[in-house]
């Protein structure tokens, strides 16, 4: 799924409440991860909930595509995972460097009716996917 079309989609829901059941419907959409990714490595630090992201490695060919997975223990940030798929995935490592989430997450409106705790647990991911997009831009 693309941003443009949650951003479509998010304009055509008028009350915050079906928002959130759409951000929920999104991250139930994701595949879990396997139990054994669920490690320490790979779990966000800044989260309230539990969040583990992990970054797939270049595909046989080399090419240097950022590709991540993640899973919450929480509906609400299962879906925020969703949506930073929908921003980062499959993009150049330089391109996920130089793409602003947190824009875009005020553009759909979220960043207002996300609560404190979920705001930095955001950020954390954000940066999460910041570090890792330069560890691979770097080789």
């Amino acid at each position: 799924m693309s941003v443009q079309t949650i951003k479509d989609d998010f304009e055509l829901l008028d009350e915050w409440e079906d928002r959130y059941r759409y951000v929920i419907e999104l991250g139930r959409q994701l595949a879990p991860l396997d139990p054994a990714e669920k490690s320490d490595a790979n779990k966000v630090r800044g989260c309230a909930s539990q969040v583990w992201l992990v970054v797939d490695p270049a595909d046989e060919s080399g090419e240097a595509r950022f590709r991540f997975r993640g899973e919450s223990d929480a509906h609400i940030v299962q879906g925020l995972i969703a949506i930073l798929k929908a921003i980062y995935d499959d993009h150049e490592p330089n391109e996920v460097l130089t793409t602003d989430a947190v824009e875009i997450f005020r553009d759909l409106g979220l960043s207002d009716h996300l609560t404190p705790q979920r705001s930095n647990g955001l950020k954390s991911m954000i940066e999460r996917i910041r570090t890792e997009a330069q560890a691979m831009a770097a080789g």
